[in-house]
């Protein structure tokens, strides 16, 4: 029956199966764990016959556990007819930076350009045991609403086609298929966020209400049909404009104001810029100086520039 079910529910995403098999072959990103042996069991079930490739990115970081879970997604591959492409990436000792960061942007940078070869879609295992972890560690780390979304199920290439399964869904999955995975003991390390996320705060939340994570999977599908609304909203005021017009932004109500604010900072800097709402008022005191041209950091790599009774934004270099 799990078997079904969960390709019944993957199969209703529509990110997978009939819906993409005339157009869009697809990449698995494997790592050996549970949740990417059952993703690439499910999109070779699903999909075309011959449209389904894998990757998966050796960082030699656990040292011989490295090499067999590289064997082990080989020999996963063979047993499914699917061709695998193994991507070896060392990261230089002395490199500053988050560990698990670089990580992940080779494993994407590799994926994509994968995927751009064979005009693929790049299929992630993020379950929604991960979207869980990921609101509440961006509920931490960030203000606004946008840490409250969660992952969306598809970003340009990206799909998440696991996204409406647990981790504990994927596991009786894999067993029920015989599907044998690799456990990667970083992943539960408190020496990471998400570890922490994981082994402490879920499991507090779980010991508060038994459906804490299902209500917080339907709070966020909530607030991603509200921010519809809201972004309409915002359209409306800017109506396809990159600036806007210092006096028209003083007379919107505070909570429309800070939209816009963050609407035109992030379309500026191409990433998430939600603390730029908390500025709104700084940039209207300094519109009313009226001081020539005025430039002020807003966050991230946003920059808010006022001059003529206009706000516009520019995206400013890395620090």
């Amino acid at each position: 029956m799990i078997v079904e079910q969960v390709r019944e529910v993957v199969r209703k995403g529509g990110l997978l199966g009939e819906n993409d098999l005339p157009t869009h072959p697809v990449v698995a990103m494997v790592s050996g764990g549970r949740d990417s042996v059952c993703l690439l069991d499910v999109a070779v079930a699903l999909c075309a016959p011959g449209s389904v490739a894998a990757l998966h990115v050796n960082y030699g970081l656990r040292g011989a556990e490295s090499g067999a879970d590289e064997r082990h997604c080989a020999a996963l591959c063979e047993s499914l007819g699917v061709e695998l492409e193994v991507v070896r990436e060392r990261r230089a000792a002395q490199a500053a930076g988050n560990l698990q960061a670089w990580a992940r942007d080779v494993r994407y940078a590799a994926a994509i350009a994968m995927a751009e070869q064979k005009d693929a879609l790049v299929a992630a295992g993020h379950t929604a045991s991960d979207q869980v972890e990921t609101i509440l560690y961006r509920l931490a780390a960030s203000p606004g609403r946008r840490a409250l979304l969660g992952m969306r199920a598809r970003e340009g290439r990206l799909i998440r086609p696991l996204l409406g399964i647990t981790r504990e869904q994927t596991a009786a999955y894999c067993e029920a298929r015989g599907l044998e995975w690799r456990n990667d003991s970083s992943n539960d390390s408190e020496r990471y966020a998400r570890g922490r996320v994981r082994s402490g705060l879920v499991a507090a939340l779980r010991s508060v209400h038994p459906a804490a994570e299902a209500n917080v999977l339907r709070t966020a599908q909530l607030l991603r049909e509200e921010t519809e609304l809201l972004d309409g909203l915002v359209e409306d005021v800017l109506e396809g404009a990159s600036s806007i017009a210092l006096a028209r932004l003083g007379e919107l109500p505070r909570a429309l104001a800070r939209l816009v604010v963050v609407s035109l900072a992030e379309e500026a800097a191409g990433t998430y810029v939600p603390q730029a709402g908390a500025r709104v008022e700084e940039v209207l005191e300094l519109g009313r100086r009226g001081r020539g041209r005025v430039e002020l950091h807003v966050g991230g790599q946003a920059g808010a520039v006022i001059e003529d009774g206009l706000l516009k934004m520019v995206k400013l270099p890395p620090r």
